[in-house]
């Protein structure tokens, strides 16, 4: 539905739209811009984080900046700034990301140096983000094939659940669409399958290799989309009167082998979690980027975390919404800020994801709702 609208006008409407739910803060008082894009050409290039701001009508006065760290771009943009404030260099920063897949596909335009492969570096696929889920699947047989196929249906079915409840539209910016038909809104994500089962489920091809076990059904669908969230510091929050939906306890990102990049989340949350003084029992709440149905077992498998346990991606995840890249990381911190509000006795969660070229991001919030109660389970 993106397909007639520029990328930096999907990040711009976002900007606009968070800079109108909060109309105590006056404009000025943003210190920086941080916009992350994987592929930074085009409309999604010319520095976005300046470019986005000066079009959503903010001040010449405010800088801005562009990002990448492909997958957790969004997610860096958010710890760079958030860094900024910890430092007491900043007060107001704003933070998200954009991918407009169907115009720019991942490394579309990007030229690997040779010596990657020429010195073995890194394996010829290890740019494919669905041989590295493959390679998953070859690595821990447990994780089979159905319990992919299962968690897809599930995930598609959570997020039906999530939006039959409204859960996920108060969050949402309409945006005007425009195409051959005539002019539209789009109010809702696109490509959810509730009807899903796994008796069709089992029918797909697999595309990456032959007999596999990665279908469009256990993975995330390309998708165009754009997050951006407002973060302050306690001191900020409190003078302009913003409502405080989390706070950053800690964050981490980590590397692993490029060909299974989709263990990343694995030490990063280990890092996060040592930061913060905490351990996997105190996590109320997961909300894990769904990349590809395998990449989330895996964690779940390492943390001795069941397949259907209730804490994780209550409101479904990206198989059912969709990962446009960059802008992912932030959808995941407002959908766990949104079920903070529901859950008072839940004090910690976490936002996680894997990245390309072997990385993971975790981000540990905690609640201020919180009104005691369970930790964890």
């Amino acid at each position: 539905m993106y397909w007639g609208t520029r990328a930096d006008d999907l990040i711009v409407k976002a900007m606009i739209g968070l800079l109108e739910r909060n109309p105590s803060l006056p404009k000025e008082r943003v210190d920086d811009v941080a916009i992350a894009a994987t592929t930074q050409e085009g409309d999604q290039g010319l520095t976005l984080g300046r470019t986005a701001a000066i079009l959503a009508g903010l001040p010449m006065s405010v800088p801005g900046y562009a990002i990448d760290r492909m997958c957790a771009g969004a997610m860096t943009a958010v710890a760079t700034t958030a860094g900024g404030i910890a430092f007491g260099a900043y007060d107001v920063a704003i933070a998200g990301g954009v991918e407009h897949m169907g115009r720019h596909p991942m490394g579309g335009s990007a030229d690997p140096n040779p010596r990657f492969l020429a010195e073995k570096l890194v394996s010829g696929d290890a740019l494919n983000m669905g041989m590295t889920a493959e390679r998953l699947h070859d690595r821990f047989p447990s994780l089979t094939k159905e319990r992919a196929d299962r968690f897809g249906m599930r995930s598609q079915q959570k997020v039906a659940a999530a939006y039959a409840a409204g859960h996920i539209q108060p969050d949402l910016v309409p945006v005007a669409l425009r195409s051959e038909q005539g002019y539209g809104l789009a109010t809702a994500d696109e490509g959810m399958r509730p009807e899903t089962t796994m008796e069709g489920l089992a029918a797909l091809k697999t595309p990456f290799r032959p007999h596999g076990r990665v279908t469009a059904g256990n993975a995330s669908p390309l998708t165009d989309g754009a997050t951006v969230s407002l973060l302050a510091s306690a001191d900020a929050a409190k003078e302009l009167g913003l409502t405080t939906k989390m706070r950053l306890v800690s964050f981490a990102f980590a590397g692993v082998q490029p060909e299974v990049m989709g263990i990343g989340p694995i030490p990063s949350t280990e890092k996060a979690l040592k930061k913060a003084g905490l351990s996997i029992e105190d996590i109320g709440l997961f909300e894990l980027n769904e990349a590809f149905a395998v990449q989330v077992l895996s964690l779940l498998d390492h943390f001795g975390l069941d397949d259907d346990d209730p804490r994780v991606n209550p409101w479904g995840g990206a198989i059912a919404i969709g990962h446009p890249l960059a802008s992912s990381g932030v959808r995941l911190m407002i959908q766990l800020a949104r079920q903070f509000e529901q859950h008072p006795e839940v004090r910690y969660g976490l936002t996680a994801m894997c990245v390309g070229l072997g990385q993971g991001g975790s981000m540990i919030w905690e609640n201020p709702h919180y009104r005691g109660g369970r930790k964890g389970k």
